[in-house]
């Protein structure tokens, strides 16, 4: 996993999203149209946390994220999202 220059504030995280599903569990190919935006990912960088509460997760968690939650952006050339721990689902 190469070295992000970017450090999460507070209680957030940024997550590198996991590639969505081509195949369904039956051998049906999926077309980029009807893909559905991936709910996993893998944790690349975790802020310091609050002061009432620290942050649970760690670098190279993978997890499971709320669909919509989190902020897209795009760091030298690769998709990462930035959210509050909070918005993560679990722990996988």
């Amino acid at each position: 996993m190469a070295k992000v220059n970017i450090k999460p504030l507070a209680d957030r995280v940024l997550i590198e999203p996991m590639a969505a599903e081509t195949k369904t569990a039956s051998g049906i190919y999926i077309p980029d149209t009807a893909k559905e935006k991936p709910q996993k990912g893998k944790v690349v960088a975790v802020g310091p946390g609050t002061k009432d509460e620290k942050v649970s997760v760690k670098v190279g968690d993978k997890v499971i994220y709320e669909k919509f939650g989190g902020t897209e952006l795009k760091w030298e050339g690769k998709d990462y999202l930035m959210m509050q721990e909070k918005y993560i689902i679990a722990i996988i």
